[in-house]
């Protein structure tokens, strides 16, 4: 009795596996480029709303001076396979104030653009995209927070294959500014 038990166990567990490898085929690997090929300058202060141009996203910021200095925005475009990612952009969330600002993109969408009006005591607001290829949704995987920056002296890039998903701002130009960034990822 025992050897029948053991036979037909060994027999049940080879089964299973083989039904499990033939039910999960590999999808093929895609090639992710990102290709860093825009950028703007404006001012902030009279409340100009800054969207990367059609089918980009937002993947660096850079800052310098008071609210009434300059902001330059970095847009960048995504390739997988060679061709071009389609962003829908979204519409404007609701404003918060610039002072205590806390945005995080919702799952799997990328910003694609930030609306400032005035000081730190001035509402932001953000618009956010989803990403599509060949119909099926772009991913966004690893999110993560950059280290702390000062608001009115640095430049921020996200690395390459990352791109921006929140922006975190507490007290005035001279008050702390991190960025929300995640990696993009496709999975057919």
């Amino acid at each position: 009795m025992r050897t029948y038990g053991k036979a037909l166990s060994v027999v049940a567990v080879v089964a299973a596996l083989s039904a499990t490898t033939m039910a999960a085929p590999a999808s093929a690997a895609v090639t992710i480029k990102m290709e860093r090929i825009y950028s703007e300058t404006v001012s902030e202060w009279w409340g100009v709303q800054f969207t990367c141009p059609p089918n980009q996203v937002l993947t660096g910021r850079s800052h310098y001076g008071d609210e009434n200095a300059k902001t330059t925005y970095h847009c960048s475009r995504i390739l997988i396979d060679g061709e071009q990612v389609q962003v829908h952009a979204g519409d404007w969330t609701p404003a918060q104030r610039e002072s205590r600002a806390d945005y995080s993109a919702p799952d799997h969408q990328v910003v694609v653009g930030r609306w400032h009006e005035g000081d730190e005591n001035g509402d932001t607001r953000y618009r956010t995209g989803a990403m599509y290829w060949r119909g099926q949704q772009v991913r966004l995987i690893d999110g993560d927070t950059s280290r702390e920056y000062k608001e009115s002296s640095h430049t921020w890039q996200a690395a390459y294959g990352k791109v921006m998903t929140g922006r975190v701002h507490y007290g005035d130009e001279n008050g702390k500014t991190w960025y929300r960034f995640a990696t993009v990822s496709f999975e057919g």
